[in-house]
């Protein structure tokens, strides 16, 4: 359930905002996304995993404060980012 390092690094790199960045939230959201889509998968075979599940949902939490943040902070990379995650509905 952990991120293999080379496909963290590919996240890092397509997210960054400047050339040493590993923190922004932008990279933060795409890391927790990719996180909650692994555990997505998880789930279809492993139903009643229900220690995972509250991880889950705090991963998901985690995410939404991000996201809030990046909103109020600047609406642009907010929609941006939403868009490169296929966030939106």
């Amino acid at each position: 359930m952990v991120l293999v390092k080379e496909k963290k690094k590919e996240i890092i790199d397509d997210f960054r905002v400047h050339a040493r960045d590993t923190g922004s939230a932008e990279v933060q959201v795409a890391l927790l996304t990719e996180r909650i889509n692994t555990l997505g998968e998880h789930f279809k075979e492993h139903k009643k995993d229900f220690h995972s599940r509250r991880g889950l949902l705090t991963l998901v939490g985690r995410r939404r404060r991000l996201l809030n943040y990046l909103k109020s902070k600047d609406l642009k990379k907010y929609e941006e980012v939403l868009e490169r995650l296929h966030l939106r509905k």
